[in-house]
């Protein structure tokens, strides 16, 4: 558990938060997965090779009030919103889907998940990546003052 020091320091807010967001992101991919048995696409198991460790990171960067949580959390939030930015591109036909990845198996196009008409799972992905990476850019912000 953290120290009475560390939950004072305003940047630990900013951290639970992203802790909290990959947790929630985690548990929502394996439920759609395990519960609903909505197989994921090639895509998907990147996102989520880029996620999950993310939960350890940040789980340890909240323990122990590391600051340079943002030094390895970064590249993997980085990637994952990449790989999610791409699926959406695929998703929305922006790139053809001659060069999308899953030649085999699950479409990485197909939208089997989809609330008021645009948040699909890639969406999701995306989104909650992208607030990662604002939650990451705003706790190196407020440490470095």
């Amino acid at each position: 558990m953290a120290s009475t020091d560390s939950m004072s320091n305003p940047g630990w807010n900013i951290l639970f938060l992203a802790w909290l967001l990959t947790i929630a992101s985690a548990l929502t991919s394996i439920f759609f997965s395990a519960v609903m048995q909505l197989p994921p696409c090639v895509l998907c198991w990147y996102q989520r090779i880029f996620l999950f460790p993310l939960a350890f990171i940040f789980t340890t960067g909240l323990f122990f009030c590391d600051k340079s949580v943002v030094r390895y959390a970064l590249p993997l939030a980085g990637a994952g919103w990449l790989v999610a930015l791409y699926q959406n591109l695929l998703v929305y036909g922006i790139v053809p889907e001659s060069i999308k990845p899953c030649s085999q198996g699950v479409s990485c196009t197909e939208s089997y998940f989809d609330i008021l008409g645009f948040l699909t799972i890639p969406m999701l992905s995306f989104m909650a990546f992208t607030i990662i990476l604002v939650l990451l850019y705003t706790f190196n912000r407020r440490i470095s003052q």
